[in-house]
């Protein structure tokens, strides 16, 4: 890849599921890649540890975008270093498994922090560089549960809305600076996102929705084990970057899935929820 081609990337939550498998892919591409971790350590077997990368390996850098001052150091020392950055991917996030009256406001606030507010962050930080540039592309990964409200995900899924909704704003507001704001919206896909998410506290002491939530988060679980790898993500990524007119949405998922979205738009809004309460063992 020549220097002209070779792209400063900064991608968040890199070291696990979309992130990771983005980061990779693209730095075996050629491209300088910077993923972000709150905690970066050395990777699996096979892998670089964390550090300066080498040609194809990215480099794991510090940040927790819940804090304003950790997100500006990173952004700040990755554009110190290299003049620019020409990409950055918001993928970090958290799911978060509970009845909405089981989801105390501390535990729904947390979900937002990270999932929302992060991205705002991480937003703020490297838009001044790119409005100078007068170019780069910003790549919100979302979720097909932003256009869906996912039962006992609620609160994932309302992150994902509010995602949504920021990003079609984004996309216009900046525009005439030469920046491109994208949209990323997978579906169930086999990362480690299914291990790691979080139950609220009150999901495991009341009762009163415990086997219906229980029964649809096992679904949820079955889906995402038997899902897509996260690699399709990062093969589309590479092929967004370096599109001048990217779309707003790109969506990747099942057929099932897909169609999913596609008739939540075509049908009464009673006989889709029907449809979604069956799916998932609700009724």
């Amino acid at each position: 890849m020549s220097k002209s081609t070779k792209k400063v990337i900064l991608i968040t939550g890199a070291s696990s599921g979309f992130g990771k498998a983005c980061a990779l892919h693209l730095s075996r591409l050629g491209h300088k890649v910077f993923g972000t971790s709150r905690n970066p350590e050395p990777r699996a077997a096979g892998e670089a540890a964390a550090g300066p990368a080498t040609s194809d390996v990215p480099e794991m850098i510090r940040m927790d975008v819940d804090r304003d001052d950790s997100v500006g150091s990173a952004v700040a020392s990755v554009h110190e270093r290299e003049g620019r950055i020409d990409v950055v991917v918001n993928n970090a996030g958290l799911g978060l498994a509970g009845a909405i009256e089981d989801t105390s406001v501390d535990e729904a606030k947390a979900l937002f922090e990270t999932n929302f507010w992060g991205v705002l962050r991480v937003l703020r930080a490297v838009l001044p560089i790119m409005r100078a540039q007068r170019s780069g592309h910003i790549v919100n990964i979302s979720s097909l549960g932003g256009q869906i409200g996912i039962p006992f995900q609620a609160f994932y899924s309302a992150s994902k809305f509010a995602l949504e909704a920021m990003t079609e704003a984004l996309r216009m507001e900046v525009r005439p600076f030469g920046i491109r704001v994208v949209l990323i919206e997978p579906g169930d896909a086999r990362t480690e996102f299914t291990g790691s998410r979080r139950w609220t506290r009150k999901s495991k002491e009341n009762k009163t929705y415990a086997k219906q939530c229980d029964t649809a988060v096992a679904i949820m679980e079955r889906d995402e084990r038997g899902g897509f790898s996260p690699e399709k993500v990062a093969h589309l990524l590479a092929r967004i970057i370096e599109d001048p007119s990217p779309r707003l949405r790109y969506r990747v998922g099942s057929p099932f899935q897909m169609s999913a979205v596609t008739a939540k738009g075509i049908l009464p809004d009673s006989v889709f929820e029907r449809l979604l309460m069956k799916y998932y063992k609700m009724t």
